[in-house]
C-alpha cells in the first residue's frame, strides 16, 4: 500500500519502569463524574448517568513538555483526572468484569478551552473544539496493574505554580473505573490503547503562559506541563 501523503506516527505514551510505549488508540473522557464539580458546571449530578466525549489520540502529549496556549481561546482551564488505559479488547461488559480489561493507571489533565465549550453548550452544538483541540490531553507514564493494583481510592490534585487546586479523592467519582467501562463498552467496542479519562473533581480554574502545572494521583508517577 501506498499512501498519497505521509502517515501519521501513532501516538503513544511511555510506560513506567519500561523501555515498552503504550500505543493511544481512542481518547475518552466522562463529563461531570465528580458531583462537586457537576455542580459547579451547572447540573444535577443524582440524576444523570455518565456520558462521554472523545478526543483525537495526536492530543495527547508528554510529562515534561512545554505547550504552547492554545489559539482562539480566552479561558484554558485545567481539569485533573485519572486515566484507565485499556489493555483487552471488549463490549458489552460486565461490572464485575470490567477491570479485566485495564492495562494500567496515569495521570492526566483534559484541558478546556472553557469558553468554547460553553459557547457550544448554549447553542447546543459539539464539544469539539472546546475539549479536542490541539495538545489538549497531556498523560504521565502509564503503571501497569501489576505494580499499582486497581486505583479506587487516593488523593487526586492539580498544583498551578506551586499552589494545590482540585484536591480531592478518586473514591468520589460517581460512576468508578469498572461501572464506566460497562457503560462506555454497551455502546462502542473497547480495544487495546483506549484511554478513559474518568473525569474531573471541582476547582477548575484558568491558566496562562509562564504557568507550571503539576497533576498528581497517590500510586502515580506525577504529570508536569508548562504553558508557553
Amino acid at each position: 500500500m501506498k499512501y498519497a501523503v505521509p502517515a501519521a506516527v501513532r501516538p503513544h505514551v511511555a510506560i513506567a519502569r519500561s523501555e515498552q510505549v503504550f500505543p493511544v488508540r481512542r481518547i475518552y473522557c466522562v463529563g461531570r463524574n465528580y458531583a462537586a464539580h457537576a455542580r459547579e458546571m451547572g447540573a444535577d449530578p443524582d440524576r444523570e448517568p455518565p456520558f462521554f466525549f472523545l478526543k483525537p489520540a495526536d492530543a495527547v502529549v508528554a510529562s515534561g513538555t512545554t505547550v504552547p496556549y492554545p489559539q482562539a481561546t480566552e479561558n484554558y482551564q485545567h481539569e485533573i483526572e485519572l486515566v484507565a488505559a485499556i489493555g483487552k479488547a471488549g463490549h458489552d461488559i460486565s461490572a464485575a468484569a470490567a477491570l479485566d480489561h485495564v492495562f494500567g493507571y496515569a495521570v492526566g489533565l483534559d484541558m478546556t478551552r472553557r469558553d468554547l465549550q460553553m459557547q457550544a453548550r448554549e447553542k447546543g452544538r459539539p464539544w469539539d473544539m472546546g475539549k479536542g483541540f490541539d495538545q489538549s490531553a497531556p498523560c504521565g507514564a502509564i503503571h501497569r496493574i501489576s505494580d499499582v493494583g486497581h486505583i479506587g481510592k487516593g488523593a487526586i490534585w492539580v498544583e498551578v505554580n506551586g499552589e494545590k487546586r482540585q484536591v480531592a479523592d478518586v473514591s468520589q467519582l460517581i460512576w468508578n473505573v469498572a461501572e464506566t467501562i460497562a457503560h462506555l463498552s454497551r455502546m462502542v467496542g473497547l480495544a487495546p490503547g483506549d484511554f478513559i479519562y474518568t473525569g474531573t473533581p471541582e476547582g477548575v480554574s484558568s491558566i496562562g503562559p509562564g504557568d507550571h502545572m503539576v497533576g498528581h494521583v497517590d500510586g502515580l508517577s506525577d504529570l508536569e506541563i508548562s504553558i508557553s
